[in-house]
């Protein structure tokens, strides 16, 4: 069930009884904000939980105090607290996404250049799924080079008899 949050007093008591808060911030003049409203809804039906998953619409016109502090400018907007702390979707991060683009073209050129893509790719020093046999560990205490496995194992296989 969906909470119209009316004062910021009914605000605070939302944020504080529930873990986590959904939050649909409209204006009744948004044209897009009618048109999601029905699927705001039906996800508040299916996943609201009380005193846990609470899905709450604030209208901007109104309260236009908590929706300056979570800095709304446009509608609609939707926002998930979690124990009254606003939860971030994504953040860059610019060492991961240069270390990325390294990745991608040190393989991509490994293999543009080579007879065999597919095995320079696998010995590459830029893969870093499956790393080449010489920087893996070698054998420890206890081990014996035992049959290779198999590729492909079949359903029977799973059976376990």
């Amino acid at each position: 069930m969906t909470i119209h949050i009316e004062s910021t007093a009914q605000w605070r008591q939302v944020l504080g009884s529930s873990s986590i808060v959904v939050t649909d911030f409209y204006a009744d003049w948004c044209g897009p904000c009618k048109m999601i409203a029905p699927t705001f809804e039906s996800l508040s039906t299916k996943f609201s939980k009380p005193n846990k998953i609470a899905f709450c619409k604030v209208d901007v016109d109104n309260q236009r105090e908590i929706a300056q502090q979570y800095s709304v400018s446009a509608m609609p907007t939707f926002l998930i607290l979690r124990n009254g702390t606003l939860q971030r979707p994504l953040k860059w991060d610019i060492n991961s996404l240069v270390n990325s683009i390294i990745v991608f073209f040190g393989l991509y050129f490994v293999s543009l250049f080579s007879l065999d893509p597919y095995k320079s790719a696998e010995a590459s020093k830029y893969n870093v799924r499956n790393p080449p046999a010489a920087a893996r560990p070698a054998g420890g205490a206890g081990q014996r080079p035992g049959a290779p496995k198999p590729a492909f194992r079949t359903l029977a296989d799973m059976g376990g008899d």
